[in-house]
């Protein structure tokens, strides 16, 4: 049986909305954890489990063989990487499961590989729900001698895939955010619809579950929408920065996502009256294209 002294100590960079959850499973797997946020304050609960709390990225590589940041977006990461790095011994495996563009991952590869450092960029899918359930998919890129060191990890977040080599982990992440921002706009106007033409939409949603138009965004999003519950999982900033990013993929492809073109639009329509707001508040832009048509009877929940 593998004991606490055996496993490799953590320091995971990033204990918000995902990473609090993310850090109390490693915690409970027995994994010895260092952990830095930039608001102390959200540290707390993981103090009490027993992590050791650093007051810099810097402090927190202290006898850390593995880092996992899970941070807002690839400039932040690659500000906190940089403030830690002077002090990340050689052989150090570092683990971006946050979300930015691919040529970022790519850059902080080729960076971290000048210092000695191993390089996964391994974004997640999911939510907090996965966070907590440990079901997280999650899309690695890197070599695979990385990817073996790191995969009982990631192990205890979720399923972890190889998808290629740096940089494809966000590449994939993207992909999967594309079918996302596209499903939860597809939902809200098919339950939109029904309500107009006089259905019920949630008998509809029912009526429909367990066809091929059955998804978890359906599921557990087109419940969001008939409750009005935009109290955030997702936040609608956190899905236009990916929506934004897979435009930009797509440009350095050289192809053309016209509906992915069309899904970023209807959240930047939002963006700066809710930005924290669910995903799911993408029937809010779409009721805004139609005046008087409104989903449910009840308030909006922030």
């Amino acid at each position: 049986m593998t004991t606490t002294l055996s496993l490799p100590r953590i320091a995971f960079l990033g204990t918000g909305l995902m990473g609090l959850p993310m850090a109390t499973r490693l915690i409970e797997a027995g994994y010895p954890l260092t952990v830095w946020n930039r608001t102390i304050a959200k540290t707390d609960a993981l103090a009490q489990l027993g992590a050791t709390v650093a007051a810099s990225p810097a402090a927190a590589m202290h006898q850390a063989h593995v880092v996992i940041t899970m941070l807002e977006a690839g400039a932040i990461v690659a500000a906190v990487v940089s403030a830690a790095l002077p002090a990340m011994a050689r052989g150090t495996l570092l683990i971006d499961m946050s979300s930015s563009r691919q040529a970022e991952a790519v850059a902080l590869s080729e960076l971290l590989s000048t210092r000695g450092v191993a390089f996964l960029d391994a974004p997640v899918s999911g939510g907090v729900q996965g966070a907590q359930a440990g079901s997280l998919a999650i899309m690695a890129g890197g070599a695979d001698v990385d990817f073996t060191r790191a995969e009982p990890i990631l192990r205890v977040l979720g399923r972890p895939v190889l998808v290629g080599a740096a940089g494809c982990g966000q590449l994939a992440k993207l992909c999967n955010q594309l079918i996302v921002g596209g499903t939860l706009n597809i939902v809200a106007e098919a339950l939109l619809l029904a309500r107009a033409g006089g259905a019920d939409p949630a008998a509809v949603r029912a009526a429909i579950r367990g066809g091929f138009a059955e998804s978890r965004i359906l599921e557990v999003h087109g419940q969001r929408m008939l409750e009005r519950n935009f109290v955030p999982g997702g936040q609608v900033k956190s899905q236009t920065k990916d929506m934004e990013n897979v435009l930009l993929a797509a440009a350095a492809a050289e192809v053309r996502l016209p509906v992915t073109e069309l899904v970023t639009e209807r959240y930047r329509s939002i963006l700066a009256e809710l930005p924290q707001a669910d995903q799911s508040a993408a029937l809010i832009a779409l009721e805004r294209l139609n005046p008087g048509q409104r989903l449910g009877d009840g308030p909006d929940q922030f």
